[in-house]
């Protein structure tokens, strides 16, 4: 029991020690990913705008100055909004944006899953109503038919 306690908080520290890392050590093509240019609208990694190489100096000044990646988004969003980041944050109303595709990928399963489990069972009620071959039984009388046919061929 200690081991696999001892395992999953190796795990856990492995993967959240870079992530915590890069909170405290952000480099300059991180943060670049990570925000967007006001005036062309790509990430600044993307963008050659003059805005965009004073955010970049901005940005390298403040990682100088020992800034966490937090503290510098917050002073980029202060001074030009929210639009400035490349994904919104996870409060308030911008919570949506991270809630409704995982609601609509849900809900699609739900609906592909129901679906999947109607037509197995009409499959089966048809299959009940089959004959020995795994065809559709034939009328009665069509099926005489077939047999007084087939029995001429054989002969």
């Amino acid at each position: 029991m200690t081991r696999k306690l001892l395992g999953v908080l190796v795990v856990a520290l492995a993967v959240v020690a870079p992530a915590a890392a890069s909170e405290q050590n952000p480099t300059l093509p991180e943060l670049e990913r990570e925000l967007i240019c006001p005036t062309c609208h790509e990430t600044l990694a993307a963008s050659t705008s003059p805005i965009a190489e004073r955010m970049r100096a901005f940005i390298r000044a403040r990682i100088a100055a020992g800034d966490t990646k937090s503290e510098i988004k917050d002073q980029l969003v202060e001074q030009f909004g929210e639009s400035v980041l490349a994904a919104p944050p996870k409060s308030g109303f911008n919570l949506l944006a991270w809630v409704l595709p995982l609601a609509g990928i849900v809900l699609a399963a739900g609906v592909v899953g129901f679906l999947a489990y109607r037509w197995s069972r009409s499959r089966k009620a048809e299959e009940a109503g089959s004959s020995a071959n795994g065809r559709f039984s034939l009328d009665p009388e069509l099926e005489r038919r077939v047999d007084e046919e087939l029995a001429r061929y054989d002969a």
